[in-house]
C-alpha cells in the first residue's frame, strides 16, 4: 500500500515538473544587443463626449471603438480646432485621428488639425461617407507651415474623418468569422489570452491532416493601431492560402499556419497612435514579454511547436510605413531556410508588374518580432511594409501574389 501511495507521489511530482518545464520553455525569453524597458507606463485616456460648438451648430463625436479625439474648439465663425493627443509619450511620430462630424445645417466648415509640441501630421484624412471610404479629395486639404486645414461640406448626416480606415476589433472579428466560414474542417478560432481590458487575441490555427511534425508559419498584423494597410496586406495573404486551389491544398497539407489577425486590440478600440493599454509599443516586447499580449502570443506559438513537434520556420509580420518596404535579417546562413528571402522577392518582381522589391536588411537590435523568429527559432523573419497611402488594389495584387510565391517556394523548390 505504502509503495503504491510512493509511486503515485512520484508521478504527481513528474506530472508537475514536465508542466513547469513546458511553461517555462513557452515563455523563454530571447537577448537582444539593444534592451527596451517594456514596463507598463501610464496612459491617457480620452473623454468620450459629443462635442458641440454652439455658435456654428456643427458636432464632433468620438464615441465609437477606434476614435482618437482629444478636444473640439470653435476658432472663428467657420473653423474648429482638432486636438489630437497621443496615449502617452515618448511615442512614434504616428498623429493618429478618427472622429464623426455634422451639423445642424448643410454648410462648409474647416478643420484644423494641432498636435503637441514636437507631433504633427501624418495622415491623408479618410472619410467615410454613406459608408463607403474614399481619401479626401487633395484640393480641399491646406497647408502652412506643416498645420493641416481640411475643408468638408457639412450636413446632419455624420461623415467619419480618420487617418486610416477604421478597423475595430469588432471589425477584425467580422472578417475572419467571414472567411472561415465552411472551412471549419481545417480552420480552428482560437484565442491566445485575453489583453488586460479582457478583449479576445484571437487565433487562426490552420492545416489538413494531422498537426504533428508539420512546420509552422506565423502571420501576426496590428501590433500598431493605425497600420490598417499591412492589415489588409494580411488579409489578402491569409485569404489566399484559404481560397481552395490545389497549390493552397497540398500546402496546408504539409504545412501549418498560426495567424494572429489583431495583436492589441485594446490599442485599436482605444484609437491609439502606437501603444498597448500598457503604454507600450508591443513590437519592442519580443525579448522578455511584458505585456500580456506578446507573452501570450509566444506562449501559444512555442506551445504549438513544443507539443506537435513542428519547428517554426518562417514569421511574417504585417505593417504599415511611409511607403512600401520589407525589414529582413542579414543573418540567414543558419535559418531554416538560408535562400528563402532571394527567391521570394524574385518571384514577387516576375510576377506583380512594374514591381521592384525594397527591401533594408539588418540584424534586428531591439527585441522585435522579425529578431525573436531568428534567435528564438533560427527562422526566418521579416516585416512586411506597406505604405500609408498604397491604393488598396495594390495592396490586394502583392498579398495575393506574396502568398502564391511562399507557397510555391515550400511546396515545390526549398521544402524545408
Amino acid at each position: 500500500m505504502k509503495k503504491k501511495y510512493h509511486i503515485q507521489i512520484r508521478i504527481v511530482i513528474l506530472t508537475l515538473f514536465f508542466g513547469l518545464t513546458k511553461s517555462i520553455y513557452a515563455q523563454q525569453s530571447v537577448s537582444f544587443n539593444s534592451p527596451v524597458n517594456t514596463k507598463t507606463r501610464p496612459i491617457e485616456l480620452q473623454l468620450k463626449k459629443t462635442y458641440e460648438l454652439e455658435k456654428a451648430g456643427v458636432f464632433a463625436s468620438n464615441e465609437f471603438d477606434g476614435a482618437r479625439l482629444s478636444d473640439f474648439i470653435q476658432e472663428n465663425d467657420s473653423t474648429a480646432i482638432v486636438m489630437i493627443k497621443p496615449e502617452n509619450t515618448p511615442i512614434n511620430n504616428s498623429g493618429y485621428y478618427a472622429f464623426n462630424t455634422w451639423s445642424s445645417s448643410p454648410k462648409p466648415f474647416y478643420f484644423t488639425f494641432q498636435y503637441p509640441k514636437g507631433y504633427n501630421h501624418r495622415y491623408i484624412p479618410k472619410l467615410k461617407i454613406n459608408n463607403d471610404w474614399n481619401a479626401i479629395d487633395p484640393s480641399s486639404v491646406y497647408m502652412k507651415d506643416s498645420i493641416v486645414t481640411i475643408k468638408l461640406n457639412l450636413s446632419k448626416n455624420p461623415i467619419l474623418v480618420a487617418a486610416q480606415e477604421v478597423q475595430s476589433s469588432t471589425d477584425v472579428k467580422n472578417w475572419y468569422t467571414s472567411i472561415v466560414a465552411g472551412k471549419e474542417d481545417y480552420v480552428t478560432i482560437k484565442s491566445a489570452g485575453k489583453s488586460v481590458l479582457g478583449k479576445n487575441i484571437p487565433v487562426l490555427d490552420i492545416y489538413k491532416g494531422d498537426q504533428k511534425n508539420k512546420k509552422i508559419i506565423v502571420l501576426l498584423t496590428r501590433q500598431h493601431p493605425p497600420e490598417t494597410t499591412g492589415y489588409y496586406a494580411f488579409q489578402s495573404f491569409l485569404s489566399t492560402i484559404l481560397d481552395g486551389s490545389e497549390l493552397s491544398d497540398v500546402f496546408l497539407k504539409t504545412y501549418r499556419v498560426i495567424a494572429f489577425p489583431i495583436a492589441n486590440p485594446d490599442g485599436v478600440d482605444l484609437g491609439h497612435w502606437r501603444h498597448n493599454h500598457g503604454g507600450i509599443d508591443l513590437n519592442r516586447d519580443w525579448s522578455v514579454y511584458n505585456q500580456p499580449e506578446i507573452k501570450q502570443i509566444v506562449k501559444f506559438i512555442n506551445n504549438a511547436s513544443e507539443e506537435d513537434e513542428g519547428a517554426v520556420i518562417l514569421g511574417l509580420d504585417f505593417h504599415s510605413t511611409k511607403k512600401d518596404i520589407f525589414y529582413t535579417n542579414k543573418n540567414r546562413a543558419n535559418t531554416s531556410m538560408p535562400n528563402f528571402i532571394d527567391y521570394w522577392f524574385a518571384g514577387l518582381e516576375r510576377n506583380i508588374p512594374n514591381y521592384k522589391v525594397n527591401e533594408s536588411s539588418g540584424n534586428s537590435q531591439q527585441p522585435v518580432s522579425k529578431g525573436w523568429f531568428l534567435y528564438g527559432h533560427d527562422a526566418v523573419g521579416i516585416t512586411y511594409e506597406i505604405g500609408d497611402a498604397t491604393p488598396k488594389e495594390d495592396i490586394l495584387v502583392k498579398g495575393q501574389v506574396s502568398a502564391k510565391e511562399m507557397m510555391k517556394l515550400l511546396v515545390y523548390i526549398i521544402k524545408p
